[in-house]
């Protein structure tokens, strides 16, 4: 069985509870993952003691924000608030290649139950580094620190659009290079995908305030970024 160190708690108030989810873990039981008995629902129901309801999803592969509900009701008002315009959610990417300043992706995407929906995300480049690492018919490998902002909340969906684009996630599983895949794990043992939801900014149903989440990257992700002389900002 695996195990996991308390769960960091990001806020807590009479309504909401944010965590800082590890990568690896996953939120809830799926069909699709028979392999773990370890979920962060549950994980975080055992360690405040009482239940807690899932108001949003992030991939098991990723890492950071995630939002629990304290009761029923308060689930779907924080889900209105998520799909606002006014909210946003920040993620952190590691991808192959030289990105673009800025790109718009609305490339619609099939579910797992073969449906096909509208999918939107908006990307910014951080940083761009090329490295003294040859790779294939290269001499050396360029990767870019990119910053991602979904508008539509569709499964692996910010994995798909930069597939998409050709600018696939280190550490992707099956949605990224099986080439750079295997580069990082075997000159510096990366196990993970580089994909971390870093913000989120959401206006409080209750409140009416503005409800502002950050966490740092995993400690992982900054040391590759060591590695390749990148910096976030």
């Amino acid at each position: 069985m695996e195990t996991y160190v308390p769960l960091e708690i990001l806020y807590e108030d009479d309504w909401v509870i944010a965590i800082n989810k590890p990568a690896g873990l996953l939120v809830h039981r799926s069909s699709i993952a028979t392999n773990t008995d370890v979920y962060a629902l549950q994980l975080l129901r055992d360690q405040v003691g009482y239940y807690v309801f899932l108001i949003h999803r992030l991939d098991r592969k990723t890492s950071g924000i995630l939002l629990f509900a304290k009761d029923k009701k308060s689930v779907q008002l924080f889900q209105k608030a998520l799909s606002s315009d006014q909210s946003t959610k920040t993620y952190i990417a590691l991808v192959r290649g030289y990105f673009p300043d800025e790109a718009k992706v609305d490339y619609d995407l099939t579910n797992d139950k073969g449906k096909t929906q509208n999918a939107i995300t908006e990307f910014k480049l951080i940083s761009t580094t090329e490295i003294d690492v040859p790779l294939g018919k290269f001499d050396t490998s360029r990767y870019s620190l990119i910053q991602a902002q979904p508008k539509t909340g569709r499964m692996h969906q910010i994995r798909k659009h930069l597939n998409h684009l050709r600018h696939p996630i280190i550490g992707d599983r099956p949605h990224g290079c099986n080439k750079q895949n295997k580069l990082f794990l075997e000159k510096w043992n990366l196990t993970k995908m580089l994909l971390h939801a870093k913000e989120m900014k959401i206006e409080h149903p209750y409140s009416e305030k503005k409800l502002s989440l950050a966490v740092p990257l995993p400690k992982y992700f900054d040391q590759i970024l060591e590695k390749l002389n990148l910096t976030e900002y």
